[in-house]
């Protein structure tokens, strides 16, 4: 699946593949402490410019 911006695709799907082999190989293990902060942080970092960029952080902001 595509990011919500084409330029943070990339940063997903590396999050993505990092957070199914940690929680298929530690979590189910009983090993839950986290292994994808750093890529997930990334990730939200663009994501959360993408939303700005397209006007759409005030509506979110609103809903909550």
């Amino acid at each position: 699946m595509e990011s919500i911006d084409k330029k943070c695709t990339p940063l997903k799907r590396e999050y993505d593949e990092c957070f199914n082999k940690w929680y298929s190989e530690k979590f189910l293990d009983g090993k839950d402490t986290p292994s994808c902060t750093l890529v997930f942080q990334t990730y939200q970092k663009c994501l959360r410019q993408a939303l700005k960029d397209q006007g759409l952080t005030k509506m979110i902001d609103d809903a909550r």
